[in-house]
């Protein structure tokens, strides 16, 4: 929790470093977060939906239809193969069989996790694996880590600015470009052109 008037900023993970850290999660068979990170970086889902997925909404699917918590707007999302290929392996090793239980279901059995728990853990399993980012952990990085991977495989092109507003759901350009740290950046590089 920030202090009031402070300001707080989630960072992203490169995408070497969210590669590397999913397939060391699943080596350590801390599954649940490897779902987790995968999951939310590929699909850029608010942490309320994806606390609410269960195993039956995205395995063995090829897209998932989700009403978004937040803005009760209707999303259609295409499952990467590479992230259908972790889900389904990481359901194999963990011998499921009751696909319409929670995927991220707490130790009780009854219920998803909670985003205070998931943001607790997450900043021990970053600080564990030595993953940098350049600001604060939260579930807010999965969303940024994706928009981030966007941006520099096109570019940095306004198309795929707009493709992202709508992922997003921000009613501007400059919404997702601050969103993403991409603005600051952009004012920090004026300075760094000037030159004598």
């Amino acid at each position: 929790m920030s202090l009031e008037g402070q300001k707080t900023t989630t960072s992203y993970m490169e995408w070497n470093d969210f590669v590397s850290f999913i397939t060391r999660l699943e080596k350590d068979e801390e599954y649940k977060f490897c779902l987790l990170i995968s999951i939310g970086v590929f699909t850029g889902l608010r942490i309320s939906d994806l606390l609410n997925l269960r195993y039956q909404d995205i395995l063995h699917r090829e897209v998932i239809s989700i009403q978004e918590k937040k803005t009760k707007k209707q999303r259609s999302i295409k499952v990467n193969p590479d992230l259908r290929e972790i889900i389904e392996r990481i359901v194999k090793k963990q011998g499921l069989k009751d696909y319409s239980e929670f995927i991220f279901i707490n130790k009780y059995g009854t219920k998803p996790i909670d985003k205070s728990y998931v943001n607790v853990k997450l900043k021990e399993l970053f600080k564990r694996y030595k993953v940098k980012v350049g600001g604060n952990i939260s579930t807010h990085t999965f969303r940024k880590t994706l928009g981030r991977r966007v941006v520099e495989l096109n570019n940095y092109s306004d198309k795929s600015m707009v493709l992202l507003m709508e992922l997003f759901g921000h009613s501007s350009q400059s919404i997702t470009k601050r969103y993403l740290g991409i603005r600051e950046q952009e004012i920090h590089d004026v300075y760094d052109s000037l030159s004598l």
